[in-house]
C-alpha cells in the first residue's frame, strides 16, 4: 500500500494526529515501567526466605511484674512446646524473616579496616535451629553443643572480646567476603572482635532491606530467652495441622507461666502475608492503572477513526467507485493506525527511560530492562489495530454511491 496518500491525508490532520500520538507515548511510557514495578513487586512477593515457611509457627511472650530466671523459663517453654502432639522441633531466635526491624551489624576481613565490607543481619540462635528452620547447609558445619552461649552472659561481659564466636553466613554474604576463595575456617571482624566462619548456608534472607540488600545474614550460636526479645519458632510435621497446633501453642506458654503477656501466635506463611500486604496493593493498584490506560487509549483510537470514517465517507465511496477493494479500504486505516503507533511508541520509549531515570534517582529503582520495550511495543500496536477494527470495517463497508449522492 501506499504509505504517501496516508501520509499526506495525516499532515491535513495534524492536530487530531498529534494528540493521538502523544497519548500512545505516555501510555507507553506509563505501561513500560509500570510493568516493570509489578515484577520487580512479584519477585519481591516470591523471593525465598531459606526457611521451610510452610512448618513454622511463630510465638512471643513477654514478662510482666516479678521476673523469674528467664533462661530457666524458656528452658521450660521448649520442653513444654516440644511435648505438643504434631510438634517435631522447637527453637528460640532474636528474629525471623519479614519483620519490620532488624538486627544488624557490619563485618570486614581486617581488624583495622576503616569501612567494612558489609552489614549483615544478626541471628541469634539456639541448638538445632539450622535443622527447625529448615535452612541448608551448602558449607562447613552446624555449630557444636559447647559453642551455644546464653545472651545473659554477653549482657554482663566487661569487654568485648567475649563476643568472640564461630559464626555462619548466608551464601550471599560469604561471596561478599571472599569472593576469591572458600570462607571456612577464615576470621571476619565485627569492628575488632575476631569471629571464625564454620559455615556458610544457601540462604538465609534479612528481616528488612537493609542499604537496598536483602541476601547478607549471618548466625551467632547466643540464646536468647523469652523476656529479652526471643522468638519461639515451632516446627510441625504436618502443615495442614498448623492451625489446630497454634491454639495448643498459646495455651501451653500461658500454662508454663500464667504471669506474662503472650502475644497470639502466627503461622511464619501469614507474617509473610501481612509483611508483604503492602506489595500486594500496589501491584493490585499498577495493574489496573495499566488497565484503564489501555483502554483510554483504545477509546481514543476508536474515537478518532470513527470521526475519520464520518469525515472521509465521500472520498471512501470515490475509491470504492474507482475499484478499491474493501480490503484495500481495510488495510489503509489499519497501516494509518500502525503508523500513529509507532511514532507514539518511539516517542514513549524515550519517555519510559526518563520516567526510570528519575525513579532510580529518587526511589533507588532499578534500571529498566530493554526487554520491556518491545513488550510494551508489541502491547500498543497490537491494542492500535484492535481498536482500529471496528471504524476500519465500518468505512470499508461503504458502497460505492455514496460518492454520487452530492454530486
Amino acid at each position: 500500500m501506499e504509505i504517501r496518500p496516508i501520509l499526506s491525508t495525516l499532515s491535513r490532520h495534524k492536530t487530531a494526529a498529534a494528540l493521538i500520538v502523544l497519548e500512545i507515548a505516555l501510555t507507553c511510557a506509563i505501561l513500560c515501567n509500570a510493568l516493570f514495578l509489578v515484577a520487580q513487586r512479584l519477585e519481591t512477593l516470591n523471593m525465598p526466605s531459606g526457611m521451610d515457611d510452610a512448618h513454622l509457627i511463630m510465638a512471643r511472650a513477654t514478662g510482666i511484674g516479678t521476673q523469674v530466671d528467664g533462661n530457666a523459663r524458656t528452658r521450660e517453654d521448649l520442653a513444654a512446646l516440644r511435648a505438643i502432639p504434631g510438634v517435631t522441633d522447637v527453637v528460640i531466635v532474636n528474629q525471623t524473616p519479614f519483620r519490620n526491624g532488624s538486627w544488624n551489624t557490619s563485618l570486614g576481613t581486617s581488624p583495622d579496616q576503616e569501612v567494612p565490607t558489609l552489614n549483615a543481619a544478626q541471628y541469634m540462635v539456639s541448638e538445632g535451629t539450622l535443622k527447625a528452620m529448615g535452612l541448608k547447609l551448602v558449607a562447613g558445619r552446624d555449630f557444636q553443643a559447647d559453642e551455644f552461649r546464653n545472651t545473659t552472659e554477653l549482657e554482663t561481659a566487661t569487654d568485648a572480646s567475649a563476643l568472640k564466636s564461630p559464626l555462619i553466613l548466608s551464601a550471599a554474604a560469604a561471596r561478599k567476603l571472599f569472593p576469591d576463595g572458600s570462607p571456612l575456617g577464615k576470621t571476619v571482624y565485627m569492628a575488632d572482635v575476631p569471629l571464625t566462619v564454620v559455615g556458610v548456608v544457601e540462604t538465609l534472607v534479612r528481616p528488612a532491606r537493609m542499604g537496598g540488600n536483602r541476601d547478607y545474614s549471618l548466625i551467632f550460636p547466643f540464646r536468647m530467652h523469652f523476656a529479652n526479645g526471643g522468638i519461639y519458632l515451632v516446627r510441625v510435621a504436618d502443615p495442614a495441622r498448623r492451625d489446630e497446633i497454634l491454639k495448643q501453642v498459646d495455651a501451653t506458654l500461658e500454662k508454663v507461666d500464667p504471669n506474662r503477656l503472650i502475644r497470639p501466635s502466627i503461622t511464619f506463611s501469614e507474617n509473610r502475608r501481612e509483611f508483604f500486604a503492602d506489595d500486594r496493593d500496589m501491584i493490585g493498584l499498577l495493574l489496573i492503572v495499566c488497565g484503564l490506560l489501555l483502554l483510554v487509549t483504545a477509546l481514543g483510537i476508536v474515537g478518532l477513526a470513527s470521526f475519520w470514517v464520518q469525515q472521509r465517507t465521500k472520498q471512501i465511496g470515490i475509491r470504492r467507485a474507482l475499484g478499491a477493494t474493501r480490503g484495500q479500504i481495510l488495510r489503509y486505516f489499519q497501516t494509518e493506525n500502525f503508523l500513529l503507533a509507532t511514532v507514539g511508541i518511539v516517542l514513549g520509549m524515550v519517555l519510559a527511560f526518563g520516567i526510570n531515570q528519575l525513579l532510580i534517582s529518587k526511589y533507588e529503582m532499578p534500571r529498566l530492562p530493554l526487554t520491556y520495550l518491545p513488550v510494551g511495543a508489541l502491547g500498543l500496536w497490537l491494542l492500535g489495530q484492535l481498536a482500529v477494527l471496528g471504524p476500519a470495517r465500518r468505512a470499508a463497508s461503504v458502497p460505492p454511491a455514496v460518492a454520487t449522492r452530492s454530486v
